[in-house]
């Protein structure tokens, strides 16, 4: 397949809603006016890649009617829709897909439009109560998720080991007096890192998986607390 096979049914589809078209006008592939309209521009790739998205931000120097068209069966499209429309959407820039085909047979994604984000107090509120609630600054930005994250609720869970490491078995709400922290109990409870046992009703010890682990985290929030 070639971009140009992309063309003919892209103009039947324009046609067919009274705009004049023409293709490889200046330095865009299809140029389409109708009317007292701002100018409609395509630009026909094969792939959704940087390159075409980065062309088309140029063309909206020139309309603000400015789309990309990728095949009805487009891999990069397929695998990441979701995210593609919302990067799309942000920038301005309106989306069709072209079955070359069938003629006419053009869906339009995504208009173009001026781009106005939602926003989340809810996920703001738990951003920066992560933020506040972390001891130090642990993790070097970048860094892999699957290495393992300092969180906040790793630091409570760290104290906590830290105490039965000290104390030895001891009782859920004992330990929650001891260090101050409410949610003892809970974060006993659930386990979520598999550094606690549950020796009897109410009473935990530390695991040999957090004895093990457990040097390597108070280690890396230690570093952090001396930067």
């Amino acid at each position: 397949m070639k971009e140009s096979d992309l063309y003919l049914p892209l103009k039947h589809f324009l046609t067919s809603q009274n705009y004049e078209v023409k293709g490889e006008v200046l330095d865009c592939d299809v140029l389409a006016v109708r009317a007292e309209d701002p100018p409609l521009v395509v630009e026909l790739k094969l792939s959704l890649n940087l390159s075409v998205i980065l062309q088309a931000v140029e063309r909206l120097s020139l309309t603000s009617s400015v789309y990309i068209g990728v095949p009805k069966r487009c891999s990069s499209l397929e695998r990441k829709r979701k995210q593609v429309i919302k990067l799309l959407r942000m920038l301005g820039l309106g989306l069709v897909v072209i079955d070359p085909e069938k003629e006419g047979s053009v869906e339009v994604l995504l208009d173009p439009g001026e781009y106005k984000p939602r926003k989340s107090e809810q996920r703001k509120t738990r951003l920066l109560g992560e933020f506040a609630k972390r001891v130090g600054d642990p993790n070097l930005g970048g860094t892999e998720k699957r290495k393992g994250i300092m969180t906040a609720y790793r630091q409570k869970t760290l104290l906590i080991a830290q105490f039965l490491k000290e104390h030895g078995p001891t009782k859920a709400a004992l330990i929650s007096q001891h260090i101050s922290e409410p949610k003892a109990r809970e974060i006993l409870y659930k386990d979520v890192y598999g550094w606690f046992d549950r020796e009897s009703k109410g009473i935990y010890a530390l695991s040999p998986r957090g004895k093990q682990e457990i040097s390597f985290w108070q280690e890396k929030l230690d570093k952090s607390l001396e930067v």
